[in-house]
């Protein structure tokens, strides 16, 4: 038990612990629901102390309070991922946004190219050999701890253990903040019979023994519950939610058909409530790794019936899908989805999925579009893209000619809009009028090919 005394020796308050933050410095920032949220309090109070200090993390479950107008003298963020708490000052000005893969992140601290000054992390309290446990978030942060000049760890007593790649040892921790307080949680999706359909769907195109990229989210809420009756289902995926516990309880989810790492889910970090940390807490069905080894696209593509599903904001008549921007207005990030949409695009019988409504804004605007918004980007290039669902059905794209890929797309976008992309397709010479004719389906246009 040598480690006791030099872990005694580090310990100290939030403020003394913050107060090796010094202007111009880059300060990372454990994400998700492991925010150490004391650490950020008492780095607030050190802002007018400091100057141009830039704080880096991934979507965060907190307040976010770096990112208040009157701390831009302070303090700026440079967002990895855009969350909901950090979207307005990204818009305003007052925080930057660095689109990248999840997958490539880490790549920036070991290379140097972003180098970490300060990591604040949250971490479980250590074990008889003095190892505390990222626990519900190993994401990027075990890299960013090891590379980072200096690591102040807040070791709650409420963080679970979780196993893996999900350690650091006590002689790694340069200053320790001891507290016992809830960790952020996420809040409880509703469940909508939009939602429903839509999972129906794409519940459809699982089979037994497939392996699943889990999101979060009314879609992946809605697809779950539909796979009560399948078969040894496995998961590989860069987070996990409290949807899947059901599927887990039952058995449903046991990786026993997994080719890569069966009987385990592998996963970078969770976004739930407290009934998923006390569920992973010293649970070794889950093993926890940097997102750099989850999502990597190579080793998901490892898993044999690899099924990814991700969401978008619109996907064009070609394929093409913009997840991370309402027109040039930055919403979230890139994240994870083309890692896994190209791991599950070269898994044997692998399936990547993108699903979404077909509408916005009570049904007044198609996300099935002729063409992406103005200063949209393109997250998911039309060659990557394999199927589409909305509520009205699936689209199969890979391997299709664009006339196809229209066809298809028309065919599951809302019907008060399919004339207007038939008469967008017919302008481009998509498609020809002696090769095409529109006919009333049920009430509702659909496309059907004159042979």
């Amino acid at each position: 038990m040598s480690w006791i005394d030099p872990y005694r020796s580090k310990l100290m308050s939030p403020r003394e612990a913050v107060g090796c933050v010094e202007s111009g410095m880059r300060v990372y920032i454990h994400p998700g629901c492991a925010e150490p949220e004391a650490l950020v309090e008492a780095l607030m109070e050190r802002a007018p102390h400091v100057k141009g200090v830039e704080i880096v993390h991934l979507l965060t479950l907190g307040t976010s309070p770096y990112c208040a107008a009157e701390m831009s003298a302070s303090f700026r963020h440079n967002a990895l991922f855009v969350g909901g708490n950090v979207r307005d000052a990204v818009h305003d000005g007052r925080a930057d946004y660095t689109p990248i893969f999840l997958s490539e992140v880490e790549a920036l601290f070991e290379s140097g190219e972003m180098p970490i000054d300060v990591a604040f992390i949250q971490v479980s309290p250590p074990d008889s050999h003095g190892y505390c446990s990222f626990g519900v978030g190993v994401d990027t942060t075990l890299t960013a701890a090891k590379y980072a000049h200096r690591v102040v760890a807040q070791v709650n007593a409420q963080m679970p253990r979780t196993y893996g790649d999900s350690f650091i040892h006590v002689s790694e921790l340069d200053a320790i903040v001891e507290v016992s307080r809830p960790l952020c949680e996420i809040k409880e999706n509703t469940i909508t019979d939009l939602h429903r359909s839509i999972g129906a769907h794409v519940s459809s195109l699982i089979e037994d023994g497939s392996v699943l990229q889990l999101g979060i989210g009314g879609i992946p809420d809605a697809v779950l519950p539909n796979l009560m009756d399948r078969k040894d289902l496995g998961v590989h995926t860069e987070l996990i939610s409290d949807n899947a516990i059901p599927l887990i309880e039952t058995g449903v989810i046991n990786g026993q058909r997994k080719n890569f790492k069966p009987r385990k889910i592998i996963l970078g970090f969770m976004l739930g409530t407290k009934k998923l940390f006390d569920f992973v807490d010293e649970n070794p069905f889950f093993e926890f790794h940097p997102s750099a080894y989850t999502n990597d696209p190579f080793r998901i593509s490892l898993n044999e019936r690899m099924v990814a599903i991700n969401s978008a904001i619109e996907v064009d008549l070609t394929g093409q899908v913009c997840a991370e921007s309402i027109g040039s207005w930055f919403y979230s990030g890139f994240g994870g989805q083309l890692d896994f949409i190209r791991g599950a695009g070269r898994s044997k019988w692998g399936k990547p999925i993108i699903a979404l409504p077909s509408t916005a804004k009570n049904d007044t605007v198609s996300r099935i579009v002729p063409r992406l918004a103005h200063g949209a980007g393109v997250l998911t290039g039309r060659a990557d893209v394999h199927y589409v669902v909305t509520e009205y059905g699936v689209a199969y794209l890979h391997g299709k000619t664009i006339r196809q890929r229209a066809e298809a797309l028309i065919q599951i976008a809302h019907p008060e809009f399919r004339q207007d992309l038939v008469e967008y397709c017919e302008k481009q010479r998509w498609f020809q009028r002696n090769e095409l004719e529109i006919v009333e389906v049920r009430g509702e246009y659909g496309i059907t090919s004159a042979r």
